[in-house]
């Protein structure tokens, strides 16, 4: 039994070489098209998906999200320089997107001890020099050190945060930019259907998760941004990664996918499973049948031009005893890792939530998670979708179990 959509699903083709550089083109435009509407003369990226998602340009992914020493300079006009790693020059060959490519200038204590401060003051003339030729003292910057940020207000800029800008380009998906994420997508649920055939008793949390993990790797993913899948009563509360217990007869398993797959696109959606082969309880067929519920409403109610708020009032009420541990977000944007908007439950629109206009170009997670706050075990779905002027599209394209569905 799957959810049912306004539209049928598409089939599945990969992006052609054409197709792949017109995306990185067009993604980089609306970088630039975002920081014209800031009144930004350029920005400095340093977050890999960020610069990933600009330019094309793929490298160390992890290891560079926390070492700031390879980071991209995109003005509003003009050329991109991107400054990588020693002797990684060679990672950018063939993208059209860049223009330069320069040694980096590692910004960390750990790589510069006590010589940090001139170091910094060396990165920002650098930085200076470029922006010189916008003419502009207004710059965006992401995930960079403190002193960065102060070694350039030294030198007059008015720094604005980058990430606004560049979310909100991420979050209006360019033509053909749909094939990425769709050929990440049917690679994870790949993944997800050999983990699905290893569950059995007497099988770790940990192995079971193995399983999902190389065949992304295999398919040219990236990495798995979390490890969240539990079994049992380790299903609720949320977000207990996995471990060595042992999964037995007749408990859930629950999974949420989260990986940087293929083309570095984000594959989001969670599903729920029985292990062995005895009928489900009444109670775990009634924790399953309100997450399902709620993730069908709430795809249902989707519609371009509703704002926030609005989605937030007309979503699936949950039952007082899951109230208490719902899930953070109701929605999420979705592209290369979680993005704008993050939309919350009616509950916490006032002391979290904030207000905006659901897009087509978006593409969204739908959460659920039901689990009693008295105990038992708790049931975790989730199904990601892409918002049209025609209707509603789904991404996600794996079953729902049937038994605890019955």
């Amino acid at each position: 039994m799957t959810l049912l959509s306004p539209i049928k699903l598409p089939e599945l083709t990969d992006p052609t070489p054409y197709e792949l550089a017109q995306v990185q083109r067009d993604r980089l435009q609306r970088v630039r098209d975002q920081l014209k509407a800031y009144d930004l003369g350029g920005c400095v990226l340093f977050d890999p998906t960020h610069v990933r998602y600009a330019i094309g340009a793929r490298n160390m992914q992890v290891y560079s999200a926390r070492n700031p020493a390879r980071y991209v300079f995109i003005p509003a006009e003009g050329p991109v320089v991107l400054f990588e790693w020693g002797g990684c020059h060679f990672l950018a060959d063939g993208l059209d997107t860049i223009d330069e490519v320069r040694d980096a200038t590692a910004i960390s204590y750990y790589f510069n001890g006590d010589k940090l401060e001139p170091v910094t003051e060396r990165w920002a003339a650098e930085i200076d020099d470029l922006m010189k030729k916008t003419g502009s003292k207004r710059i965006g910057l992401e995930s960079a050190t403190a002193a960065a940020a102060f070694a350039l207000q030294r030198l007059g800029y008015t720094i604005i945060d980058a990430q606004e800008p560049v979310e909100r380009a991420r979050a209006i998906k360019v033509p053909n930019e749909i094939k990425l994420i769709r050929s990440s997508s049917r690679a994870a649920e790949d993944a997800v259907r050999i983990l699905e055939r290893h569950i059995r008793p007497g099988i770790s949390e940990n192995e079971l998760w193995s399983h999902m993990h190389q065949h992304v790797i295999a398919t040219d993913g990236d990495y798995v941004e979390t490890r969240l899948l539990a079994s049992g009563h380790r299903t609720n509360p949320w977000f207990a990664e996995c471990s060595p217990k042992i999964i037995e007869t007749g408990e859930i398993v629950a999974l949420d996918t989260d990986v940087v797959g293929r083309y570095g696109y984000y594959a989001d959606f969670s599903r729920t499973f029985l292990c062995g082969q005895d009928k489900p309880t009444d109670a775990q067929k009634n924790l399953y049948r309100l997450a399902y519920d709620q993730v069908q409403h709430n795809v249902d109610i989707l519609k371009v031009g509703m704002s926030f708020h609005e989605y937030s009032q007309k979503a699936w009420r949950i039952p007082d005893p899951y109230v208490k541990r719902r899930y953070f977000a109701l929605a999420h944007g979705v592209g290369m890792n979680g993005e704008y908007p993050y939309i919350v439950h009616r509950e916490d629109i006032v002391e979290k939530g904030y207000d905006g206009i659901i897009e087509a170009g978006m593409t969204l997670c739908i959460e659920s998670y039901i689990g009693d706050e008295r105990g038992g075990e708790g049931v975790k779905l989730e199904q990601q979708v892409y918002l049209t002027e025609s209707g509603i599209e789904l991404i996600t394209d794996y079953h729902f179990d049937d038994r605890l569905l019955a």
